[in-house]
């Protein structure tokens, strides 16, 4: 895993802008801590901070190759692609030779041979940028998912590309403006992400699935993937038997590495599920981390029925290997803001984020490559919102059924100019104009397609964006096989009464891995991802948000009504609303001093 950053103009010479391009990068150097590389022409700049993960000695980027007879393409690259050893087969039999065993090489040469038709042969995690030279045009790739974030915008008559927004807002440029559509990206859909676009005014995020093509005549989006609809046939057993076919290979796809690999075990069935193959891949060699973070008392957070200790000890003393648990304090959450804030570019889902963070810290001591259980509710049906009716029926995005969002904190003023309600509706029909058709289904498998179709393309993105920022801030690359493309293309079209067989969510995943794990962990319900409820750390951030409406020139308070929100600080927390549908009092706190901190901090102008 790295970080790229570039810059494409057809109408100035680039080859003295090392400082740019090197500045660029060098936001990025958390990404790929083991090296930072340029690579410089006539109207092409690009920049590569590595993590050093296949290859160690031969992977070095930008790389170069030369097409049979024409000019040099480039490409700066990040994630992994997961079938470039059967690629390199295939460009053999094409004639290509190769010096390295980087799968850098066999991407690049894979554009060189099919040209853009190449991504629809990946399979990985990917973002990348390739220059080619002969046509001089740029071409940026996303993959299917959305698994890698890739951001880019217009300068002059060239463009700017990155992993993260900081990259881009380095170059002399560029401005961390915000507009209303940032705005309600931030306030009205903080949970249902809108593709493609970004929190910043100009930059814009390339979509899952996409490639981004940009030449001197202007920039244009291409989708190479999508979700597609198809009859379902198979029974349970059927299905179960391709869903433990497919992450069989997929896990054992994904364990491959040049570095120490461990996987992130909470104890649930996704994770578990997850750990006990790569275990078993790898003959026990192998090393779980988990997390453990304030509570109030022992059930009193319904979102986490039990405690993941026991149940992580449990998978991890069957599969006879090492478990780690990083404790995390209130004055680690506390003091930790800013982190998940600078990973992010942007306000964040505050100790959810710095939990996250301290956890991923703690796994880069021991490893450099983690496998995580992220995706596994939105493939399989884990979640309320796509089981419960009251749900499924709102006509909305389903996880926002009965939730306030921050825009309720707006001023007036501000409200009236995004046109939250308006918003909001026009995101939600044009999601669903999205999703895929299979004509003679009912209205009520129609809907089933719409909320998992929905959930893969407007929530999962903010939980691989989460994961993403987090685990690059201290340079883990945390790979995620319920991700892989295969599965959600299938799953995809298996009917809810599948997944859920005899009302039991996940029911498809707890059979395929039953003969791996202890029957406690195969029928242990959901606990989410562990929120801080301690006292302590709630008291503190209260007085923080306290201290932030005493201060008069807050910029905040260009966008939120000061009043309102001392009144809903003085009441009942639990009415205050977070960026997250499981929100908590602590959470919708900190999202307040993050948007200040963050309007502060990257110097972000509002303009209308």
């Amino acid at each position: 895993m790295c970080g790229i950053a570039g810059w494409v103009d057809w109408s100035r010479n680039l080859a003295e802008q090392s400082r740019v391009v090197t500045a660029m990068t060098t936001t990025l150097s958390s990404r790929g801590p083991d090296a930072l590389e340029i690579w410089l022409s006539e109207h092409a700049a690009f920049g590569h901070s590595r993590l050093a993960v296949v290859d160690i000695e031969g992977g070095r980027q930008p790389m170069q190759r030369i097409a049979r007879g024409g000019d040099p393409s480039v490409i700066t690259f990040s994630g992994e692609i997961y079938n470039f050893q059967e690629l390199r087969l295939e460009l053999r039999a094409h004639g290509w030779r190769f010096t390295t065993r980087s799968d850098t090489e066999v991407l690049l040469t894979a554009y060189l041979q099919w040209g853009r038709e190449f991504a629809q042969r990946l399979n990985g995690m990917y973002a990348f940028a390739i220059w080619d030279a002969e046509t001089r045009e740029l071409l940026l790739v996303r993959d299917r998912l959305g698994i890698k974030p890739l951001f880019y915008a217009r300068v002059g008559r060239g463009l700017v590309f990155g992993s993260e927004p900081k990259a881009l807002l380095a170059h002399p440029d560029m401005r961390a403006e915000v507009d209303r559509v940032g705005i309600a990206e931030l306030t009205v859909l903080p949970r249902a992400r809108t593709p493609g676009v970004s929190v910043y005014r100009g930059i814009h995020e390339v979509r899952p699935g996409c490639l981004v093509v940009a030449d001197d005549g202007g920039v244009r989006e291409q989708r190479f993937w999508e979700l597609t609809a198809r009859p379902h046939t198979d029974g349970f057993t059927s299905t179960t038997d391709r869903v433990h076919e497919l992450l069989t290979d997929i896990v054992a796809r994904q364990i491959v590495a040049d570095v120490p690999v461990g996987t992130l075990l909470s104890g649930g069935i996704d994770s578990s599920a997850i750990t006990a193959m790569a275990a078993r891949e790898l003959n026990g060699q192998l090393t779980s981390f988990s997390v453990s973070v304030p509570v109030a008392a022992p059930g009193s957070d319904s979102w986490r029925p039990s405690q993941d200790d026991p149940f992580a000890k449990l998978v991890a003393e069957k599969l006879g290997i090492e478990h780690v648990v990083t404790e995390i304090s209130a004055d680690d959450l506390v003091t930790g803001i800013d982190r998940g804030l600078r990973a992010r570019d942007a306000p964040g889902w505050g100790d959810l984020d710095t939990s996250m963070y301290l956890l991923f810290k703690a796994v880069r001591e021991r490893c450099t490559v983690a496998l995580s259980g992220e995706t596994a509710d939105e493939v399989f049906g884990g979640y309320t919102w796509q089981l419960d009716s009251d749900y499924i029926s709102h006509p909305s995005f389903p996880w926002m059924y009965g939730r306030r969002q921050p825009d309720i904190l707006l001023r007036d003023d501000v409200r009236r100019e995004i046109d939250a309600d308006t918003y909001e509706a026009d995101r939600y029909h044009e999601a669903l104009t999205e999703v895929p058709v299979l004509p003679g289904e009912s209205p009520e498998r129609r809907r089933q397609r719409e909320v998992f179709h929905l959930g893969l393309t407007r929530w999962l993105n903010g939980l691989l964006d989460r994961k993403d920022r987090m685990s690059m801030a201290v340079g883990l690359e945390v790979r995620v096989p319920f991700a892989d493309h295969r599965l959600a293309e299938y799953l995809f079209n298996v009917p809810t009464e599948l997944k859920t067989r005899s009302g039991v969510a996940k029911a498809l995943l707890r059979r395929a891995s039953a003969d791996l794990l202890p029957n406690e962990v195969v029928n242990r319900p959901k606990s989410a991802y562990p929120a801080s409820r301690g006292s302590d750390h709630l008291r503190r951030i209260r007085g923080q948000v306290r201290d932030l409406l005493s201060e008069a020139n807050a910029p905040v308070f260009d966008l939120l009504d000061r009043e309102r929100v001392r009144t809903m600080v003085a009441g009942d927390l639990n009415s205050l609303p977070g960026p997250i549908t499981a929100a908590t009092p602590a959470i919708g706190l900190t999202y307040l001093l993050e948007m200040n901190r963050w309007l502060e901090l990257y110097r972000v102008r509002i303009v209308a």
